[in-house]
């Protein structure tokens, strides 16, 4: 059921098109349209009209919030100042708010409503919320990105202090204040790896490079705070050439890429010792690639 009359939203839906507020008369019908209980023609009424706006603003809600603040003289919301305003209209609603997204974060199976979810909590405030979720954290093993967005969401929300992290049979102690919000955030030595990676994928296909950056990151966040990252950021010349290797090879492999192993081993110079590390980071990569948790 709804928690309003039909009416209600029918008057509220009126407003907001007459005030040219087409942002939230798109987000109010998308919702009023993904709830039961309604007649048949009120429902063809707001499917019409929501089709129309979404003609008038392809890109949706968000396209239309952009407009309005252009007619008004003003910067168009970013994608994240959007979700910030929601959450904090939703929660001067419902005071339980928090206490949804935080049962959706921790009891619903992840989904990209989840991550949202987590998202939004950045920006709702209370120590009880914190404590939940790093009750959530610490009680089982997540997939390691699920647990540094965790962080990430903690260090957002202002929380401080230490956090154990199971991972393999074995716990993590992370702090919070020090989790990386930005790839900018990450130590130099984590560029220095795409730095290489760059200077010989150049001219090779324009998206090897691109796809190797997204893997690359993505990696660091799964792997922050394991041996593998405390072994890379300390910039060891021969240990950051070999992970680059080491990428640029399991980039190639995933883009159906016919890069010879060896031929990108010599190009970053691995030789000798050198050889039995960038085997080490192939391993941990693939295993990344393959949805396997890292140690």
């Amino acid at each position: 059921m709804l928690p309003k009359t039909l009416d209600h939203y029918q008057e509220q839906i009126t407003r907001m098109l007459e005030s040219e507020r087409y942002g939230e008369a798109i987000e109010t019908l998308e919702f009023l349209l993904g709830c039961e209980g309604q007649d048949e023609q009120r429902r063809q009424e707001w499917s019409t009209l929501l089709e129309w706006l979404r003609v008038a603003f392809p890109g949706g809600a968000q396209d239309a919030y952009g407009n309005e603040a252009a007619l008004a003289g003003e910067e168009p919301e970013s994608e994240a100042q959007a979700l910030q305003r929601r959450t904090l209209e939703k929660q001067r609603e419902n005071p339980g708010y928090a206490f949804e997204l935080v049962r959706r974060v921790t009891e619903e199976p992840l989904t990209e409503r989840g991550q949202i979810a987590l998202e939004q909590l950045a920006y709702l405030e209370g120590a009880e919320t914190d404590r939940l979720l790093v009750e959530w954290l610490q009680a089982g093993e997540l997939h390691p990105l699920l647990q540094f967005r965790g962080l990430q969401t903690l260090k957002r929300r202002g929380a401080q202090g230490s956090v154990r992290l199971p991972r393999e049979g074995i716990s993590l102690e992370l702090e919070i204040e020090r989790t990386p919000l930005t790839p900018g955030d990450f130590p130099h030595a984590v560029d220095e790896v795409l730095e290489r990676v760059s200077d010989q994928t150049d001219n090779e296909s324009p998206s090897m490079f691109y796809f190797a950056r997204e893997l690359w990151m993505q990696f660091m966040m799964a792997t922050y705070g394991t041996h593998d990252y405390a072994v890379l950021i300390r910039g060891e010349e021969g240990e950051l050439d070999a992970w680059a290797a080491a990428l640029h090879a399991q980039a190639s492999e995933s883009l159906g890429s016919d890069g010879n192993a060896d031929r990108i081993r010599e190009a970053y110079g691995i030789t000798g010792e050198l050889r039995f590390r960038c085997e080490r980071a192939e391993r941990a990569l693939r295993a990344f690639t393959q949805g396997s948790l890292i140690r």
